[in-house]
C-alpha cells in the first residue's frame, strides 16, 4: 500500500512537500523502463491505490509559496515570471490561488481547484472570470507551458484509469497509471488522448507525468529536479514542465515558502480573486536558496 505523506497533489503534487529525498533524482522525458512485471495488483488494489492517492495533501494546513516560472525555449531568450502562491484544501479537493508578475510589471491572477469537479478562475482588469473547459488546456499565463490542467489533475477522476507496468524511475520503484480522456473531453481536445502518471510504490506522489497524444507520442512531460527540506518537511523545490513538441520547457522554482498557516475559506473562493491576498509575515516565512 502507498503510505500517507504530506505531499499536496496538485503538482502541487508537485507543490507540495514529499516525504523521501530519493525522489529528488526522478525526471526527464523518456519513458522509464521496465522493472519485471511480477506480482501487479489488481484493478480493485489500484482503485484503492489511486483513492489514497487523491486524498493525500498537507498534514500542517493552508501553505503560501513564493516561486519563479522560467520559460526555457529551445531558440530566443528566457523570460521569468515571479509568482506567489497561496493554497489550501475545501469540501471539493485542493485549491490553489496564484499571483504571476510578468516581465512589464503585470499581475496576473488565477484561482484552480482541484477534484472531481474541477474548475479554475482568472481576474483581468479587476473583474473574476471562469476559465471555460475549453481554455484548460492554455498556459495560466502567456509564454510558459504549465496549464490548469496540469494543476487540476482531472485525470485522477477520469474513469477509465488501470495501471499497466511497475517501471523505475531513476532508481525508485513505480507503478505506471494510465488515464484515459473520457469522450466529452477528447471531442473538446482531440490532441490528448490520455496521461500516463508514473506513482511511487511506497509513498504517495508522482514521480513523472506524461500527456500522450492519440497516436500515443508524449506531448509534455512534467518531471521532479530538486527537493529542498523546509521545516521538517520536503518540498520539491523545481520541476520541470517540458514540451516535447517545440522542446520548450518551464521551470518552476520554489524561492521562500510558509507552512501550517490558516487562510480560511474566503481568501481561496472565486469573490476573493480581486483583492489583494495577505502576505504571512516575514519571520513566518522561509527563504529558500540555490
Amino acid at each position: 500500500m502507498l503510505r500517507r505523506s504530506g505531499l499536496a497533489i496538485a503538482l502541487l503534487v508537485i507543490l507540495g512537500p514529499v516525504a523521501n529525498r530519493a525522489a529528488a533524482a526522478a525526471g526527464g522525458g523518456v519513458t522509464p523502463p521496465d522493472y519485471p512485471q511480477i506480482g501487479l495488483p489488481d484493478q480493485a488494489a489500484a482503485r484503492a491505490l489511486l483513492d489514497e492517492f487523491r486524498q493525500a495533501g498537507f498534514a500542517a494546513g493552508d501553505y503560501f509559496l513564493e516561486f519563479d516560472l522560467r520559460q526555457m525555449p529551445r531558440r530566443g531568450d528566457e523570460q521569468v515570471f515571479h509568482g506567489r502562491l497561496w493554497g489550501g484544501r475545501n469540501e471539493e479537493g485542493l485549491i490553489l490561488r496564484i499571483s504571476l508578475q510578468d516581465a512589464s510589471g503585470l499581475e496576473h491572477r488565477l484561482l484552480v481547484q482541484n477534484g472531481p469537479e474541477a474548475a479554475a478562475w482568472s481576474e483581468v482588469a479587476g473583474r473574476v472570470q471562469a476559465r471555460g473547459e475549453a481554455a484548460v488546456l492554455d498556459p495560466i499565463v502567456g509564454g510558459v507551458e504549465l496549464t490548469a490542467f496540469d494543476l487540476q489533475m482531472p485525470y485522477l477522476y477520469w474513469p477509465d484509469a488501470r495501471i499497466v507496468s511497475l517501471n523505475r524511475v531513476r532508481g525508485r520503484p513505480a507503478y505506471a497509471f494510465l488515464f484515459r480522456a473520457p469522450a466529452a473531453f477528447a471531442a473538446a481536445h482531440p490532441l490528448l488522448a490520455a496521461v500516463r502518471a508514473y506513482l511511487d510504490t511506497e509513498f504517495d506522489r508522482p514521480l513523472q507525468i506524461e500527456l500522450i497524444g492519440p497516436g500515443g507520442g508524449v506531448l509534455k512531460t512534467l518531471s521532479i529536479v530538486d527537493l529542498k527540506k523546509v521545516g521538517g518537511q520536503w518540498m520539491l523545490k523545481q520541476f520541470d514542465v517540458r514540451n516535447e513538441v517545440t522542446r520548450d520547457k518551464t521551470r518552476f522554482s520554489l524561492t521562500a515558502a510558509a507552512l501550517g498557516l490558516h487562510f480560511g475559506t474566503a481568501l481561496l473562493s472565486p469573490g476573493q480573486l480581486a483583492e489583494d491576498a495577505p502576505v504571512p509575515a516575514f519571520g513566518q516565512i522561509t527563504a529558500i536558496g540555490p
